[in-house]
């Protein structure tokens, strides 16, 4: 073999053969043999190759139909693919992308990927300039690239049910005219599993709102929850203990030692407000005011609670600043009586 017939040969097929380990007597017949089936396997299309680019994140945005809430993205939830990156030295997984046209200083946009395309930043931005950003550029309808999103995050654990339940919500109209059987069918799905997350999408922002987070309500949340709100009656009720739950957990009230933090108990009290099993809602604790004084770093928060007034005071302020602190309220106290 010439070796300007081995020079097309290793422009065709450039890579595949990197790995080629046959003793050195048979490596020209090796490699001959090799590259033989590759070309056959890539003109009977058995061989598709793919060109991976690295790139700046920062020349990166996300799609705005991307299915993830890239703003709930933190270095504690992405820890895991943190870790890994720094273990590997790499990104394992190329984000998928497509190109942008007329943005100054971007280049594509993110379809699939944001929690890679998150990762990547926070280590670039935290002493690990050396990682880029491994993607895919593809060119897609938006209709297509929904499906590739949902497709490749349909079954992780890291996309919410909400967050899921909202990306099919806005789909079926931007892409199936509001008709739930033609997505069902586009997605390969039964109509009663998309329609579960569609209500889910449609609750009420009080219900919502109840929550913790909006990534701690579950399909089986809305599903249990469906029965009440389909009546008036039982729906005020929910809403209006929605609201007091909402308002206990931004006062950090606790029940029994616990903090409105937990999901289960949050759809647990709003069951039970639909099936009248409730007391009438205590008063909404509310916070009043927050005393500062000049000079110092500390303040005293006020919030009354029925008949009740709770004063929060940082532990290390000093005695000086306490008692200008305390004058404040006492001042403001005495001029509301």
């Amino acid at each position: 073999m010439t070796k300007k017939h081995d020079a097309i040969f290793d422009a065709v097929l450039s890579g595949i053969d990197a790995d080629d380990r046959s003793p050195k007597k048979d490596r020209s017949a090796g490699r001959f043999l090799k590259r033989g089936n590759a070309i056959g396997e890539k003109l009977s299309g058995e061989l598709h190759e793919k060109t991976l680019h690295l790139v700046d994140p920062s020349r990166c945005r996300m799609w705005d139909r991307h299915n993830r809430i890239y703003d709930l993205l933190t270095p504690e939830n992405c820890s895991d693919l943190i870790d890994g990156i720094q273990q590997q030295g790499k990104q394992e997984f190329p984000a998928v992308v497509r190109r942008v046209e007329g943005v100054d200083g971007i280049d594509f946009e993110v379809i699939c990927g944001a929690r890679r395309h998150f990762a990547i930043s926070w280590l670039r931005a935290n002493n690990y300039p050396q990682f880029k950003y491994l993607i895919e550029v593809r060119d897609l309808s938006d209709e297509e690239a929904f499906r590739l999103a949902d497709i490749e995050n349909r079954d992780r654990a890291d996309i919410s049910d909400y967050e899921r339940a909202c990306d099919y919500a806005a789909a079926v109209k931007l892409y199936y005219g509001g008709k739930q059987k033609s997505m069902a069918q586009r997605l390969q799905v039964s109509e009663a599993w998309l329609s579960r997350y569609l209500f889910l999408a449609k609750l009420p922002d009080e219900i919502i709102r109840a929550y913790p987070s909006p990534n701690d309500i579950k399909e089986l949340h809305a599903r249990t929850l469906k029965p009440f709100l389909a009546q008036p009656k039982t729906r005020a009720k929910m809403i209006d203990r929605a609201e007091w739950l909402q308002s206990m957990r931004a006062a950090r009230a606790t029940t029994h030692g616990t903090p409105w933090n937990d999901s289960v108990k949050v759809l647990n009290e709003l069951k039970q407000a639909g099936q009248g099993k409730v007391s009438k809602p205590k008063p909404k604790p509310s916070v009043k005011h927050v005393y500062s004084a000049k000079g110092s770093d500390f303040s005293i928060k006020r919030t009354d609670k029925g008949r009740q007034i709770l004063l929060e005071i940082d532990k290390d302020a000093p005695t000086d600043d306490l008692r200008m602190l305390l004058e404040k309220f006492l001042t403001d106290r005495a001029e509301n009586l």
